[in-house]
């Protein structure tokens, strides 16, 4: 594309062009190599990335997005906000795949990569050829694509998008984090559906305060964005969002009324049955294959985008109940000992309760917890969820969870602060192997073992490097050894 194309595509954000050229692919990384790149200088709030625009021409970047122009011998378009322009312009090079799908986003603290799971199945149920973009990485069909955040940038989000619409993708199903909008990263997509799913605490070292951090869910859910939505309105936040809605939308939930609602729920530690009830469609029982209330509600967002898609209920149904698991999400792990171990990514204090409630409705004998918290991250969430894991575990284990930059001491030493207010027993063993190896050890006949914190991830990050750290190979691991030393 001539950049000179892209500038009239892309006028509302262009202010002046100089020099015109062929250009293929949009950069942000001056470090990359491309070919014909344009490299777009935008300011963070650690780099400028103007001040490495000299390297990204080295690299091979033939023109330059900008907001001031730079004395570099190469075309250069000048534009307001170029983290503004950067999504819609990388949409426009990559020839708006997303209009050759159907588009559903999922946003929410909590539930986004289950429900994704959940209406991607009910797409191929239905028929479609379905692509998936999330925190556990990117899908097409049952093909895994390495992904490197929930919401990628807008360079390699559009660069995935065409990939998918040049594979025959019908519908993609992704997850739309808070950071992806307030970052503008979905610029340039409009979804056919946006699924809301609840708003809870986490993310505030970034957001800095949690109206902040809903207002960066809540624009997703405007003409800008999104088509149709899908609403959970036992979510206390989801008033603020019906107060301002310009978009058709319908509502689901289990408390309140709602168009799309769950009765006679049953749950056990092998799933969850439910009458799932639609106005006017009618009701279907509902026997999912995961645990937990929370999932019912994942469910019911997932019926809710479906049928704003006019898939029929029975595929709904059948999709539903085709879902086993859904990696490192309330994952029963295939231990054979006569206590369970459950593998979830519950990193924030909502999350912690949930699993440790849902599991409580079925433990026969105790729960054991074992959690910690990140390093550079929310300081604020630590004694929380401390508190919840003394409220609601029979014995909690306080351990590592990625402390990066961090003290790992110091911080076990918040999450102190709030397990000591409790009554609940608690122990603290820093290395988390030898944390879940004492979990394991402890565990009797009829305990569940809660592993917290890391759910689908591979690595424990620590000042700043990566070790491998898979717990399902963990534990294996670890019983294996245990049952040697028995022997």
């Amino acid at each position: 594309m001539k950049l000179s194309d892209l500038a009239r595509a892309c006028a509302q954000y262009v202010t002046e062009r100089r020099g015109d050229c062929e250009v293929l692919l949009p950069c942000m990384d001056s470090r990359k190599k491309t070919e014909r790149g344009l490299f777009f200088c935008i300011s963070g709030a650690r780099f400028d990335a103007h001040d490495y625009a000299a390297q990204a021409v080295q690299n091979g970047a033939a023109a330059l997005v900008v907001e001031r122009f730079l004395p570099l011998d190469v075309p250069q378009l000048l534009v307001t906000d170029t983290r503004l322009a950067f999504g819609p312009m990388c949409a426009e090079l990559y020839g708006h795949p997303a209009r050759q799908m159907k588009m559903v986003g999922i946003t929410g603290t909590k539930g986004k990569t289950t429900t994704s799971y959940l209406i991607k199945a009910i797409l191929e149920q239905a028929g479609y050829k379905c692509g998936l973009i999330g925190t556990t990485g990117n899908m097409i069909g049952s093909t895994f694509i390495h992904g490197s955040m929930t919401t990628p940038e807008a360079d390699e989000l559009q660069g995935l998008l065409r990939h998918m619409a040049d594979q025959q993708v019908q519908a993609v199903v992704m997850e739309v984090s808070a950071h992806a909008t307030a970052m503008h990263r979905v610029d340039g997509i409009l979804y056919d559906v946006g699924c809301y799913t609840n708003l809870s605490q986490d993310h505030l070292d970034y957001f800095g305060t949690m109206d902040k951090y809903f207002e960066a869910k809540k624009v997703f859910f405007t003409p800008r964005y999104t088509r149709a939505a899908a609403l959970n309105v036992d979510d206390e936040s989801t008033r603020k969002i019906l107060a301002d809605i310009q978009i058709p939308y319908t509502c689901y939930g289990i408390s309140s009324d709602a168009e799309i609602y769950a009765r006679d729920i049953e749950i056990t530690e092998n799933g969850v049955s439910f009458r799932m009830c639609v106005n006017k469609r009618g009701e279907r029982q509902i026997k999912l294959q995961m645990t937990g209330i929370f999932n019912v509600y994942n469910a019911l967002t997932a019926a809710s985008a479906a049928l704003l898609l006019g898939v029929s209920m029975d595929d709904i149904v059948k999709g539903l109940e085709s879902v086993r698991a859904v990696p490192g999400r309330a994952e029963m792990l295939d231990t054979d000992t006569p206590y369970k171990v459950i593998l979830d990514y519950s990193h924030s204090p909502d999350a912690l309760e949930n699993i440790l409630k849902a599991v409580r409705d079925f433990t026969r004998g105790r729960v054991i917890a074992l959690f910690g918290c990140g390093g550079d991250r929310d300081h604020g969430k630590r004694p929380m969820m401390g508190e919840i894991g003394g409220r609601l575990a029979d014995f909690s284990i306080l351990t590592s969870d990625n402390p990066r930059s961090e003290d790992p001491y110091q911080i076990l030493a918040a999450i102190e602060e709030g397990i000591r207010h409790t009554k609940g027993a608690y122990t603290v063993i820093e290395n988390r192997r030898e944390a879940i190896r004492y979990a394991l050890e402890i565990a009797r006949d009829g305990d569940v073992v809660v592993l917290a914190g890391k759910g689908h991830e591979t690595y424990q990050e620590i000042r700043g490097e990566k070790h491998p750290f898979d717990e399902k190979i963990v534990v294996k691991e670890l019983l294996a050894d245990m049952r040697a030393h028995k022997n």
